[in-house]
């Protein structure tokens, strides 16, 4: 018998959007170099050697977000446990609300995710800092 998923993607994005705070992309890049904000951005190693980075994020892969914000865990980062507000953003915007939900149900505060993810930054003009170019061998 096949799985029957009773709640998909677009239900559980919409359920995080509804209980978290989704800064536009304007909003979020005003908030590049203010002191009590914290850009995490989630996407995978790949992506960001692709598409380019924010300079100024925390590069934190989502497969880690929960290990890296519980302080008990032994693979705790330090940056989660400053007293600061944290920015999530992905490649479009929907894993990012899910892990601003994630994160906010921990107890991490306050949290916000950008919509349309880092692809909105880059179209309207957010800083991208671009990786070097691998060696070929």
């Amino acid at each position: 018998m096949p799985q029957q998923i009773t709640k998909g993607y677009r239900a559980l994005i919409a359920q995080a959007e509804a209980e978290i705070e989704t800064l536009d992309v304007a909003d979020a890049i005003a908030l590049q170099g203010v002191d009590d904000v914290v850009f995490v951005d989630i996407r995978d190693p790949r992506e960001l050697q692709r598409e380019g980075r924010n300079p100024q994020a925390f590069h934190c892969p989502r497969g880690m977000l929960e290990f890296w914000i519980d302080p008990e865990s032994p693979y705790h980062k330090d940056v989660f446990a400053q007293d600061k507000r944290f920015v999530f953003f992905c490649a479009a915007g929907w894993r990012s609300a899910l892990a601003a939900k994630t994160a906010q149900d921990m107890g991490l505060k306050p949290v916000a995710h950008i919509a349309g993810g880092f692809g909105a930054w880059k179209e309207a003009g957010g800083p991208v800092e671009m990786p070097e170019p691998k060696p070929k061998p």
